[in-house]
C-alpha cells in the first residue's frame, strides 16, 4: 500500500466538480484500456450529486464503453425504494439514467421494502460483493472509490467513536442510531474502502476544513474516521479553497 496523499484544491465548487469528472473519465478509459470491467464505487451527498452531474454533463462522457463499468455504493440509508433520500435514486437522477449502462450493472445497497431486518440487508450486499470478489481479495476490485467526507470528519457511514464499525472482518456493517438522520444504514467497512486501488475525496465548503486538517495532521481513526482512508494506489484529497484553509502546505499538489 502507498502512502502517497495528495491534496488538490480548486478556486470554487463549480472548477471542482468540472476538474474531478475530466479526471475521473480520462482515468476510467485508462482502465479500461487494461481491464474487462471496471468498477467504481458513488457517494452521495450534495458534493457527490454536483460532481455526478458533472460527469453526466461532460463532453467526454459518450467515449467511455459504460457497458463494462460496475457502478456500487460506499453507503446507503435504509429507506424504501425511490426515497428522495437514498443515494441509489440521486445517482441514477444525477447520472446513471443518462447513461447507456445495463441495469445488472448498478449494485445497490438493498431497501427497506426489500430486505425488512438490517442485518440481512447487510449479508444480502456482503454476498453481492462476494459474486464480484476474486480469490485471496476482500471485496471486488474498485478501481475508483469516491468518498464525502463530515464535518466530524465521517466518511461513507462510519462515524467518529464508533471503532466496530471500522474494524470489523465484515464487509458491509448495519450502523443504528447514526449521529445524523436517518438512524438505520449500510456501510462498507474501512478495510473494504481501503482496498480500492484509488480513493477519490471531494469535499467543498469552510465546513470540512478541520475535519481534513486534523485528517492530513495525523488525528486519531476513531476520532477523525476520514484519516483512516487510503486508497491502494493513490489518495487524492480533491476540494475548494474553504475546505483547504488547513491543508499543510506541503500536502498541496500541484497536479495530480
Amino acid at each position: 500500500m502507498t502512502n502517497d496523499r495528495r491534496v488538490l484544491i480548486h478556486p470554487d465548487l463549480a472548477s471542482l466538480t468540472g476538474s474531478v469528472a475530466a479526471r475521473f473519465l480520462t482515468k476510467l478509459i485508462d482502465v479500461l484500456d487494461e481491464e474487462e470491467v471496471a468498477h467504481i464505487v458513488l457517494t452521495g451527498g450534495t458534493v457527490g450529486g454536483a460532481t455526478q452531474r458533472a460527469i453526466r454533463d461532460s463532453s467526454g462522457r459518450d467515449t467511455v464503453d459504460w457497458s463494462r463499468v460496475h457502478f456500487w455504493w460506499g453507503d446507503e440509508r435504509f429507506l424504501p425504494s425511490g426515497h428522495a433520500d437514498r443515494n441509489d435514486l440521486q445517482a441514477r437522477e444525477a447520472l446513471l439514467d443518462s447513461l447507456d449502462l445495463p441495469e445488472g450493472n448498478i449494485h445497490a445497497f438493498p431497501s427497506s421494502d426489500q430486505v425488512p431486518d438490517l442485518d440481512e440487508a447487510a449479508r444480502v450486499y456482503a454476498r453481492e460483493l462476494a459474486d464480484w470478489t476474486k480469490d485471496g481479495a476482500i471485496a471486488p476490485r474498485f478501481d475508483i472509490t469516491f468518498l464525502g467526507v463530515g464535518p466530524d470528519g465521517h466518511v461513507a457511514s462510519l462515524f467518529p467513536d464508533r471503532d466496530a464499525y471500522r474494524s470489523e472482518k465484515q464487509t458491509v456493517v448495519a450502523v443504528r442510531d447514526a449521529p445524523k438522520p436517518p438512524p438505520e444504514r449500510l456501510s462498507l467497512t474501512m478495510p473494504v474502502i481501503n482496498s480500492s486501488d484509488r480513493v477519490w475525496m471531494v469535499l467543498a465548503g469552510p465546513d470540512k476544513a478541520s475535519a481534513l486538517g486534523l485528517a492530513l495532521a495525523g488525528a486519531s481513526v476513531n476520532e477523525v474516521p476520514v484519516a483512516g482512508v487510503q486508497g491502494r494506489k493513490r489518495t487524492v484529497f480533491f476540494v475548494d479553497r474553504d475546505a483547504a484553509r488547513d491543508v499543510p502546505e506541503a500536502l498541496i499538489a500541484s497536479t495530480y
